[in-house]
């Protein structure tokens, strides 16, 4: 980790993205001692610029879900709100640096399910404890991931592609956003199941992970939907799979990996938002009520229904209850398949 520099790291405020004059989010007023006792009883929440930290490069589905309800909340709450992405080591950066940030409310996160359910198994040692380290807030979208192919590729359905890959073993390659990702254990699920042998080649975040599936540097990719829907709609790369027990309503001709040829198969991923440990019960309430206000728009769901992502929020107990179900569940699946990182 301590190979990635500084300058790597994209910090973007949405009022810069936007071309907006300084201001027109809201400038967070001075912030003096009296203005910080406050903020733990909730009173004067929030009284300056807030982060939403993002853990993969623009382009992925983490940084469409902070661009879509950044500015939102920056008019809920009259102060500018900034994206701050932080990519490497398939999302743990990002959650380090979280894990080490104070509890005030100015930092917020947007989680996967590789972060917090799959990499406590995978990792045999994390820089940050999933449970302990964090506050859960709510989930946000439940996510289907895409099998999808470059368009040489000569297969059209999901059963053609495990005739290929039988055929030539080890000679097909995938790309995912980042060992340990959640694409990454879906691709190895399918690999386990439909017995075929993929080589893998992971990339520092969906955006390169698909672009090179596009350049045709590999043959294929199991991304999440949000990321891989526009690529699909533009005839850039095939949908043959999505992972779910159900069709996507975004791509209701795309089969289940199930339907495909492979019985059973369903690995649906999500993404959620978190705080760093520590977060008074006040504070996490209003973040909590705004956040799901927000959400529950009619412009930001029905954005996310047209990537085949299924908005769902939650409190933030039930949140919390269902990553600890979602930490045995995926456990599993990473013993299944063999995978373990140092």
């Amino acid at each position: 980790m301590s190979g990635i520099s500084r300058a790597g790291i994209a910090i973007v405020s949405f009022a810069a993205a936007a071309g907006f004059a300084p201001g027109a989010w809201g400038q967070a007023p001075s912030t003096g001692p009296s203005t910080e006792l406050r903020t733990g009883s909730g009173q004067g929440y929030p009284a300056k610029a807030i982060r939403i930290v993002v853990p993969f490069p623009p382009g992925g589905t983490s940084d469409i879900l902070a661009r879509t309800i950044g500015p939102k909340l920056s008019t809920e709450w009259s102060q500018a709100v900034v994206v701050d992405n932080r990519p490497g080591a398939a999302g743990n950066i990002a959650a380090e640096h979280v894990a080490r940030s104070p509890g005030d409310g100015y930092t917020l996160f947007i989680t996967t399910v590789g972060i917090h359910a799959i990499h406590p198994s995978l990792y045999s040692k994390l820089p940050y404890d999933a449970i302990r380290d964090f506050t859960p807030i709510t989930n946000l979208v439940m996510l289907p991931t895409v099998l999808t192919v470059h368009p040489s590729v000569p297969v059209r359905s999901v059963k053609e592609l495990i005739a290929l890959a039988k055929k030539r073993p080890g000679d097909l390659h995938y790309s995912s956003a980042g060992s340990g990702s959640q694409p990454h254990l879906t691709a190895e699920m399918f690999k386990t199941m439909a017995k075929v042998d993929l080589l893998h080649v992971p990339y520092k975040g969906a955006a390169q992970q698909l672009t090179d599936l596009v350049a045709g540097h590999v043959a294929l990719t199991f991304a999440t939907a949000p990321s891989a829907v526009p690529f699909i709609k533009s005839g850039q790369m095939r949908a043959i799979g999505v992972s779910s027990a159900k069709r996507a309503s975004a791509l209701p001709d795309v089969p289940t990996i199930a339907e495909g040829g492979v019985p059973g198969y369903e690995a649906v991923g999500w993404n959620g938002m978190m705080a760093p440990a520590g977060l008074s019960a006040p504070v996490l309430e209003k973040i909590h009520t705004t956040v799901v206000r927000v959400f529950r728009m009619r412009d930001v769901t029905e954005r996310m229904i047209s990537l085949a992502a299924e908005p769902i929020t939650t409190t933030p107990a039930e949140f919390g209850a269902y990553i600890k179900t979602e930490i045995a569940k995926w456990a599993k699946v990473v013993k299944d398949s063999g995978a373990k990182l140092d």
